[in-house]
């Protein structure tokens, strides 16, 4: 889907624009249309509404900005072996199998379906990321996705770069969603 689409805008909305659309558009409808044939303006509806209901249950799911934060400081405060097993089982709660390549610029390497990732995880703790690491892994490029892990900000430069490399990016929301907070000791 097209990322400018009228869908995928409404998508990417908070849930309730949806239900709004979809209650303008049926409301239009019952004005327009003959009485016997106004209800059928629900049909038309029905994407808008179906959207909403979708996005509102996503956007429910998703943890609240307290929650990614508190995760967030959690791992960076976790060792380099700590936060990597943890990602190892994140990734393979996800039906993931994990590797440790021996390829400079790349920590994992996973593989699904035989689809193979590198995953970039040693500077996760970096308060803001650059281009740099970005260039190293798309240099290790030698499968067909390549994610790069953070735990801080993200800089603009790095994030045109990410996009026009096609670099996945896994902070924020993503990465607190994918490792929820650990245990306190």
């Amino acid at each position: 889907m097209n990322k400018n689409s009228l869908f995928a805008v409404l998508l990417r909305s908070p849930w309730w624009i949806s239900i709004a659309v979809a209650a303008g558009i049926f409301a239009l409808a019952k004005m327009a249309l003959p009485e016997a044939y106004a209800l059928y303006g629900i049909f038309a509806a029905l994407p808008f509404l179906v959207i909403g209901c979708y996005t509102a249950w996503q956007q429910l799911r998703a943890p609240s900005a307290e929650k990614i934060a508190a995760t967030l400081e959690s791992l960076r405060s976790m060792s380099w072996d700590e936060f990597s097993s943890a990602l190892e089982a994140a990734f393979r709660r996800d039906g993931y199998t994990v590797s440790r390549p021996n390829i400079a610029g790349a920590d994992l390497e996973l593989t699904k379906a035989g689809r193979v990732s590198l995953v970039s995880c040693k500077r996760w703790k970096v308060a803001r990321t650059g281009i740099e690491p970005l260039r190293e892994l798309d240099t290790a490029r030698r499968a067909r996705e390549c994610i790069y892990v953070a735990a801080g900000e993200i800089s603009d430069n790095a994030i045109a770069f990410a996009a026009t490399n096609n670099i996945r990016l896994l902070h924020g929301a993503e990465l607190a969603k994918l490792l929820p907070q650990p245990k306190s000791r």
